[in-house]
């Protein structure tokens, strides 16, 4: 298929006045019966209700959430990406995952962003065909639904075609998003025609929609994943990556790809074990590897577990949580990787034996000197380290999460994305959505010369990933789950909720809401205003903790939580991206304590 048709459209100078919409109401806590549903958005929740209120399952309605998030917040998800799913079965009591990872193409090799000799600059790398993965979404809502859903693909694809077809109403968020990455959005006319009409980003109120995408939905209904992966719609995924339809008057230099659509055919996913840690008397699973997640969360809890958090002052608290994960992220960059490449020590990643090693280094008067070297988990020596640092790499940020359960106790954790915030810039032709930039979370060249990295890219090989869609079980029932968007920072983000609710006496919604920092075993934690704000940060950076205020704010969580009661309980932002939305199937009024 030749693309240059597709892109030679001219956008038009001026555009007719766009119609106004009322936005839908949004809410970041909700609790009540029957299921739950929480998200960045308020009209994907309100699609997974709807689904959970006409007795589809957790599955069904993930599935229908995160189809909806495609249309109304395309910059952090869609078709073009994957992600990681976590599932609770209430009947088995077994947690289950789904690897969705984007996979690099069966061309690629370790120099994937080596260009003369050095590394390519990041920006470079994140807005080319390079950079894009074959995509895992659809093969994951179609395989989640086969394995534990009730509802076929085209059912819970279908209200998500429906709100791309109708529109929605654009909100603050929707139109800075696209503001900022106006400059190289405007480089591709398939991108630029949709989300840049007349020159500038779609005004808020206004309504927006996306035929194109809704067009691709109908086909994943009528034909299934194969018109993705096997169909006229691969052809022009890779037709795209191969030759990015980049217009000749921008001065963009945009790097072809290698992706076939003999790559799409061979995609799949995988279920893998999750991670499993016990912390003061639960069951804590999450995503294995490729992600990074389930294990550098699972070993910074056991590094915290044989210190009462609850009894220690805020400072105290914060200091050792600071320091648990400057010592995970260590162990991490060194050992995780793509399992099917790469030999993962993942249960003694996760043992208490190698934690309890880890957490005699931590001085509780004084920060550890980043970048603090990583440990052999198959050897443990009680406090000793190696030698050398394992600096953590730049992931990109812009994810989104979301959390269901149903009536009969299931839950479902579900972390998405196509990475940076826009992907890789690249609309497919015709089609409507946006190509992710997965590849980029791939090592470019050896984080530490001389030593291993898990994380180089190859063929078919998995990106690490940091996303940690996490289900906590305290009896072998649910009692809640939790997951983040923002990079490497999302394992931080979902310890932190953790540790707020579990340890430190918040409710979930407290725990989402508390100003959040992020340290990856660097000299300064990444942290967010309102962190510094505290009266503790002080009493903090005279123990030698250095801190940097994030761009606005880290992560965006979203979570339910089984109450004594019975109910469900479900927690999303309170300010972070705009405010989440959060819905039961049959509210109750519940008085609340902050």
């Amino acid at each position: 298929m030749v693309l240059a048709s597709a892109v030679a459209v001219a956008v038009p100078l001026a555009a007719a006045p766009a119609e106004a919409l009322p936005q839908r109401p949004k809410s970041p806590v909700a609790a009540g019966y029957l299921g739950a549903v929480s998200s960045i958005d308020a009209d994907a929740t309100a699609i997974g209700t709807r689904v959970l209120r006409e007795g589809g399952n957790a599955v069904d309605a993930a599935v229908a959430t995160a189809a909806a998030l495609g249309v109304t917040d395309p910059f952090s998800a869609g078709v073009g990406g994957g992600g990681f799913l976590v599932y609770y079965d209430a009947r088995t009591g077994k947690v289950h995952t789904l690897d969705g990872r984007e996979t690099a193409p069966a061309k690629t090799d370790e120099n994937l962003f080596v260009e003369n000799g050095k590394a390519l600059p990041f920006d470079d790398a994140v807005t080319s065909g390079l950079s894009v993965g074959i995509p895992g979404t659809p093969a994951t809502w179609q395989d989640a639904l086969r394995k534990w859903g009730t509802r076929s693909l085209a059912a819970a694809v279908q209200p998500a075609e429906q709100l791309a077809r109708r529109g929605f109403a654009v909100d603050q968020t929707f139109h800075d998003q696209i503001a900022n990455n106006a400059k190289r959005f405007s480089a591709f006319p398939s991108t630029r025609s949709l989300y840049l009409p007349g020159g500038a980003p779609p005004a808020v109120g206004t309504k927006f929609t996306n035929p194109d995408l809704a067009g691709t939905y109908r086909a994943l209904e009528s034909q299934g994943t194969g018109a993705l992966y096997r169909g006229p719609i691969a052809e022009d995924i890779a037709n795209t990556v191969q030759q990015p339809p980049v217009d000749p008057a921008s001065a963009l230099k945009v790097r072809p790809g290698s992706m076939t659509t003999a790559d799409l055919a061979a995609y799949r996913t995988v279920e893998r074990a999750p991670t499993k840690t016990r912390y003061r008397g639960l069951d804590v699973y999450g995503m294995p590897a490729p992600s990074s997640g389930g294990l550098t969360v699972g070993e910074s809890l056991n590094i915290l577990e044989n210190t009462d958090l609850a009894k220690l002052s805020k400072a105290d608290y914060l200091h050792y949580f600071l320091e648990s994960t400057r010592l995970a992220f260590a162990d991490r960059n060194r050992w995780i990787g793509d399992p099917a490449v790469i030999d993962v020590p993942a249960k003694e990643l996760v043992s208490q034996e190698f934690a309890d090693s880890r957490a005699c280094l931590i001085d509780p008067k004084k920060a550890g000197v980043s970048p603090v070297a990583p440990a052999d988990p198959r050897h443990p020596v009680p406090c000793q380290a190696g030698t050398t640092g394992a600096p953590t790499p730049y992931e990109g940020e812009n994810t989104t999460h979301l959390t269901t359960a149903d009536r009969w106790g299931n839950v479902v954790a579900y972390t998405l994305t196509i990475e940076q915030e826009g992907g890789s810039g690249i609309v497919v032709p015709g089609r409507g959505f946006l190509l992710n930039n997965e590849l980029t979370d791939f090592s470019f060249t050896p984080v530490t010369p001389g030593v291993p990295d898990p994380n180089l890219p190859g063929p078919g090989k998995r990106p690490r990933s940091s996303m940690a869609p996490t289900i906590v079980l305290e009896g072998g029932k649910a009692l809640l789950a939790v997951g983040s968007p923002g990079g490497a920072s999302i394992i931080t983000t979902v310890l932190q909720v953790l540790l707020g609710r579990l340890d430190r006496g918040l409710s979930l919604p407290g725990a989402i809401a508390a100003p959040r920092a992020s340290q990856r075993n660097s000299a300064a934690a990444q942290v967010e205003q309102g962190f510094l704000d505290q009266p503790e940060t002080a009493e903090l950076k005279a123990r030698g903790q250095g801190f940097a205020t994030a761009p606005a704010e880290i992560g965006a969580a979203t979570g339910v939580e089984r109450l004594k009661d019975g109910r469900w309980l479900a927690a999303a932002e309170p300010v972070r991206r705009g405010t989440g939305a959060a819905q039961v199937v049959l509210p109750w009024r519940w008085p609340w304590d902050k």
